[in-house]
């Protein structure tokens, strides 16, 4: 097929999905803004990237002529648009079909409540598409709830390269708890350290014990701060931004994943850590609820409840074998629901059958225009 992308290109799940595409033998032409660039090199020489003529938050309007020409001469079978706020508006202003708006989280969870200029944007942009994709059956029906339901959606997983991710004998001495997560209000990094914090306490004074936080955000200092009046300097630390590439290695050294996000529209940090064989104490924000099989593959535990996790880190920490059964079972689920092989396959039916959809509802059976 010959697929539109209209998406960020500095974007991780963009570069993950145009290079996908394309190695599946795809051609594949990828649209950005100029100010989101791929300034890291990662996205596949196959894939043509059109950088559009205007930056900026006025970019995603002021751009759709030219995106209009583009795709025109493209001639693409399917255009695709990542995220239904800025990048769903610049398609359906360039009035590009067949085409399948992928919406991902903040734009359905967080966005439409800022104000009912937000809410209709995105409406607009949902009532514009041919279709919609979701990467959860939850995110589904939180666009349903807010949108209705007159528009097809297709569930298309963001999974996991389950040879990338893989399990891995840990080395390293210890009980190391972790996350990889960006350091911002939405992920409930806080609870996090509090609740290492009240773990802590449980254990002998000379257990040996840390707490690991890869990432970087707004909350850096505001959490260093928490880290020192708790006084944990030395048992918990935030080791920074880690490359997409090397996050296998820092899950490889936790014993334990925990990710107490207040809002989460998939949990594709959960799937990584579960793929490594790792067990994993998740929230009960929508997209674990989805990912993390209470009980099977991690325990879930209420939104902005630190003494909740440190009960369950406490648990894992005295059982080794609970542990390793989770952690296996995890591996089981990832293989047979978010192996992101399969997953590129559920997109490509998607696209297939949007693309059959819109033919048969022109008159000539031709593409629409």
């Amino acid at each position: 097929m010959k697929i539109a992308f209209v998406s960020a290109a500095q974007s991780s799940h963009t570069v993950k999905w145009v290079n996908a595409l394309a190695r599946k033998g795809h051609t594949v032409r990828l649209y950005s803004l100029p100010d989101h660039a791929n300034r890291q090199k990662s996205i596949d020489p196959a894939v043509e990237t059109v950088l559009l003529r205007h930056p900026g938050f006025k970019g995603y309007f002021l751009n759709a002529g030219q995106l209009r020409r583009e795709i025109a001469s493209f001639g693409p079978d399917i255009v695709n648009a990542h995220y239904a706020s800025g990048y769903g508006t610049l398609a359906r202003l360039s009035h590009a079909h067949p085409l399948l708006l992928s919406v991902w989280g903040s734009d359905v969870y967080q966005f439409p409540y800022r104000s009912a200029l937000h809410r209709k944007l995105v409406a607009d942009n949902i009532a514009g598409a041919d279709a919609v994709a979701s990467t959860g059956y939850r995110m589904a029906e939180q666009v349903r709830r807010l949108f209705g339901d007159g528009k097809q959606i297709f569930i298309t997983p963001f999974g996991v390269d389950c040879h990338t991710f893989s399990p891995l004998r840990k080395t390293k001495k210890g009980f190391t708890v972790g996350a990889v997560k960006a350091l911002e209000p939405p992920y409930g990094l806080e609870d996090l350290i509090r609740a290492f914090h009240l773990f802590l306490r449980k254990l002998p004074p000379d257990a040996e014990a840390e707490l690991e936080i890869y990432g970087k955000g707004s909350l850096y200092g505001s959490l260093r701060q928490l880290i020192g009046d708790l006084g944990l300097d030395g048992k918990a630390f935030l080791r920074g931004a880690v490359p997409n590439a090397d996050v296998p290695d820092a899950l490889h050294g936790m014993d334990v994943v925990c990710l107490p996000s207040l809002q989460e529209s998939f949990g594709v940090s959960a799937v990584e850590a579960m793929a490594c064989g790792i067990p994993v104490i998740a929230s009960d924000a929508d997209g674990f609820l989805e990912t993390v099989e209470d009980g099977v593959t991690g325990l879930i535990v209420p939104k902005n409840d630190p003494e909740a996790i440190a009960d369950r880190l406490y648990r894992l920490e005295q059982d080794a074998g609970l542990r390793k059964e989770l952690g296996e079972a995890g591996r089981r689920r990832v293989l047979r629901l978010y192996d992101f092989d399969r997953n590129v396959e559920a997109m490509e039916k998607a696209y297939c059958a949007v693309v059959r959809k819109t033919r048969k509802a022109q008159p000539d059976g031709s593409s629409p225009e």
